[in-house]
C-alpha cells in the first residue's frame, strides 16, 4: 500500500477524508496490527485490501496485483484467497454450523460431500467438531467467532483480515480467540492483519504495528519497539492503557502511604526497553551496590519473545551507591526516572 487516499462524498455532510497518503507494507507471514480510535480510518484501510472499498489515489497491491485494476473475476479470486472475520460474526442464523462454514464453498467446484468434509475439518480445527449440527443462537459469542474463523478459512486463504474481531467478547474469550489465531498463523503460515482499538490485543498476538490517526499513519514498526519507545502522542496514550506503571503519579499526588519515603530513600521508576535487559537486575543492584530495594509494584510482560515493562521501586542506601546503581542500570539498557526523594 503506497500513498493511498480515500475520500467519502456526501451531499449532506460534504467530503470526509478517510485515508490520507497512507503507506505501509505487510510482509508474508506477518501478524500485522492496525490500531486507531473510532473513525480513524482503520476499517476503511483493511477494506481497501480486499476490494470492498475503492480508493481515489495511490496504490494497493496484494500478491503483486493492483486491487483497483481488478475486474469482477479478479476481485472474486482476491476475496477467495483473503479470509475476513468481523466483530459481530455475521453468521447465517438459519444454517447449522456445518452449513455456515460450508457456505463459501458453494462456487468452489467441490461436490457436496467434499464441501461437508472440508467444513467438518475446519470445525475440528477451531475446536467445535462436536457442535456441527448446532445453530449460531445456541452458541456463546466466543464459539460463534470460532465458527466465523472456520468459515473464513474455507477456501484455504493465505491472508486473513480481522476487523475488530474480539471487540464484542469478554477478556477471557478474547484471549482464547487470539490464541487460536496465533495457532492458525503458526500452523497454516497464514498472514494476518488485525484491525483493533485495543493495545492489549496487539501486544498478545502481533509482530508489527501501524498506528492510524485521522486517516494518517503516525507510527509504524515492530510491536516491541513501539511498546518500548512510542513516539507519537496517540501511540503513547495507547501504550499507557496496557501498563500500571504510570499510576504512581496518582499515588504521589494523593499522598498515598504506599509511596511515602523516609529520609535518604528514593522512589524510582525502572523501564525495561531493550531486548537485552537482565531479568535479575533488582537482585544484582542490591548485592553489587549494597542497597535495599523494595518493589512497590510492577508490570513486566513478554512481548515478541522479549521482556518489556518495568518496576516502581524504593531504593535505600548511601548516595554514592545509589548513583552508581543508576549508572549501572543505564549502561544495561534500563530506563530510569527518579520520581521522589525522601
Amino acid at each position: 500500500m503506497s500513498h493511498v487516499s480515500k475520500v467519502y462524498h456526501s451531499d449532506e455532510e460534504g467530503d470526509r477524508t478517510a485515508l490520507a497518503d497512507v503507506s505501509l507494507t505487510v510482509d508474508k507471514g506477518d501478524v500485522f496490527g492496525i490500531i486507531g480510535l473510532s473513525g480513524a480510518g482503520k476499517s476503511t484501510l483493511v477494506r481497501c485490501l480486499n476490494g470492498l472499498e475503492d480508493y481515489q489515489g495511490g496504490s494497493v497491491k496484494v500478491r503483486g496485483r493492483e486491487v483497483g485494476d481488478l475486474d469482477a473475476r479478479g476481485l472474486r479470486a482476491l476475496r477467495q484467497r483473503t479470509g475476513m472475520i468481523f466483530q459481530h460474526f455475521n453468521l447465517m442464523p438459519s444454517r447449522t454450523l456445518l452449513g455456515n462454514v460450508a457456505l463459501p464453498l458453494g462456487n468452489s467446484g467441490l461436490g457436496r460431500s467434499e464441501r461437508e468434509a472440508r467444513a467438518r475439518e475446519l470445525l475440528d480445527l477451531v475446536g467445535l467438531a462436536d457442535l456441527a449440527d448446532s445453530y449460531p443462537a445456541e452458541l456463546s459469542g466466543g464459539q460463534q467467532q470460532r465458527v466465523a474463523i472456520a468459515r473464513a478459512l474455507a477456501n484455504k486463504p493465505d491472508i486473513l483480515l480481522s476487523d475488530e474481531a474480539t471487540s464484542a467478547l469478554d477478556p477471557n474469550t478474547t484471549k482464547s480467540i487470539l490464541a487460536l489465531l496465533r495457532r492458525l498463523h503458526d500452523e497454516l503460515g497464514i498472514t494476518v492483519v488485525m484491525i483493533t482499538h485495543e493495545m492489549a490485543v496487539v501486544r498478545q498476538i502481533c509482530n508489527r504495528l501501524a498506528v492510524i490517526d485521522q486517516g494518517r499513519i503516525v507510527e509504524e514498526g515492530s510491536v516491541f519497539d513501539i511498546f518500548a519507545n512510542p513516539q507519537a502522542a496517540l501511540t503513547r496514550s495507547f501504550v499507557a492503557t496496557t501498563s500500571n506503571l504510570d499510576r504512581v503519579g496518582e499515588l504521589i499526588e494523593a499522598g498515598s502511604p504506599i509511596v511515602q519515603l523516609r529520609p535518604g530513600q528514593i522512589l524510582l521508576r525502572m523501564r525495561f526497553t531493550s531486548r537485552t535487559v537482565d531479568q535479575a537486575m533488582v537482585s544484582t543492584i542490591s548485592r553489587r551496590f549494597d542497597l535495599d530495594v523494595n518493589i512497590i509494584f510492577g508490570d513486566v510482560d513478554v512481548v515478541s519473545g522479549s521482556q518489556l515493562g518495568g518496576l516502581v521501586v524504593r531504593l535505600e542506601g548511601s548516595a554514592a551507591h545509589v548513583a552508581q546503581a543508576m549508572e549501572y542500570m543505564k549502561a544495561h539498557d534500563v530506563g530510569i526516572e527518579v520520581l521522589d526523594r525522601g
